[in-house]
């Protein structure tokens, strides 16, 4: 039942960027038509305006490959703006690491019963302070970003001006199209361009290496399959072909809206490290660090175990109240 819960979130989220990213983008070709209905108003435009802006800035200064250095600002800003619910959503996983030694200790108190377990789990949610939906804030703030500024390219594709803009291997920003599917592709192979293929490939595929190694980072080094809670387990069974949807899904798209989110992975790592630590990532030949530097290991939990919590909670024993007793009537 939970591998079927865990196919159909699978499905349901590939569904949803697939409707997204298929959503009509606009179309009007002159620079000075206004936007067509609210989405376009306080997203698209808007989003179209700050990348239209940070590249003739950018091509001011005299900066070579200004539309893609304008998108990768852009990310940083969007980081920066995003901060605050970033470190929140990070701190909160890292509290449900430091909860994962109670957690193991509630399962093997309760065993088989899922309903008393879920009732002790809430509990000690309750007692750290921990919300198991706030990790995903951050997250659903970026949706709109991100589908938005895909139509933002396709918007300044329309009116000319994100055209034949290349950066460094990528010839064109703006390519490929969704409307061709992965039709692009064998048209690149028959026409014997193997290098603009491979080119227009790399994005897409460092954005699965990337995202790869965010969710290896966001799992704690020393916490096992046996040791996860099911819920837990399941989510990140289900996360762990998320990143070959995204990069199938991409290979489709524009490569202006990979280069936003390979970025955003990399800066997304970077504060991951600083908060956790590098987690479960595991890279050959290099030996990585497992304490996260400034603000704490995740393996040092200072939330009481479910043991000393019993304990406190037990009954006084005979010899107890004996004594009380004693030390009251003197």
């Amino acid at each position: 039942m939970r591998k079927l819960r865990s196919v159909g979130l699978i499905v349901a989220l590939l569904v949803l960027m697939l409707v997204l990213t298929s959503c009509g983008a606009p179309i009007a070709t002159d620079p000075n038509a206004p936007p067509n209905g609210w989405w376009e108003t306080l997203i698209v435009f808007p989003l179209a305006a700050a990348l239209s802006w940070m590249n003739k800035m950018l091509q001011a200064v005299g900066m070579p490959y200004s539309y893609g250095f304008a998108i990768i600002l852009f990310t940083i800003l969007i980081k920066v703006v995003t901060l605050p619910l970033t470190m929140a959503q990070l701190r909160s996983m890292r509290t449900m690491q430091h909860l994962q030694p109670r957690m193991q200790e509630l399962q093997k108190k309760h065993g088989k019963d899922r309903e008393a377990l879920s009732k002790a789990q809430m509990e000690m949610y309750k007692e750290a302070g921990y919300n198991p939906a706030g990790g995903c804030l951050p997250l659903l703030v970026q949706m709109p970003i991100l589908f938005g500024l895909y139509q933002a390219l396709y918007h300044l594709t329309n009116i000319g001006e994100l055209v034949n803009q290349a950066f460094f291997w990528i010839p064109d920003l703006a390519y490929p199209v969704q409307s061709e599917g992965m039709g692009w592709i064998t048209a690149k192979f028959a026409a014997g361009q193997y290098g603009t293929l491979v080119g227009y490939l790399i994005l897409p595929v460092l954005l699965v290496l990337t995202q790869i190694m965010l969710q290896k980072m966001s799992q704690p080094a020393t916490a096992s399959k046996q040791d996860q809670d099911p819920q837990q387990a399941t989510m990140q069974q289900t996360m762990t072909f998320m990143p070959l949807v995204f990069g199938f899904v991409f290979i489709s798209l524009p490569a202006g809206l990979s280069l936003y989110y390979v970025v955003s992975n990399i800066l997304s790592m970077i504060q991951q490290y600083f908060v956790t630590g590098w987690g479960s990532l595991k890279i050959p030949g290099i030996t990585l660090s497992s304490i996260a530097p400034a603000m704490g290991t995740p393996g040092q939990s200072s939330i009481p175990s479910e043991a000393k919590i019993t304990e406190s909670r037990e009954p006084e024993t005979g010899a107890v109240k004996a004594r009380r007793r004693t030390k009251k009537r003197k």
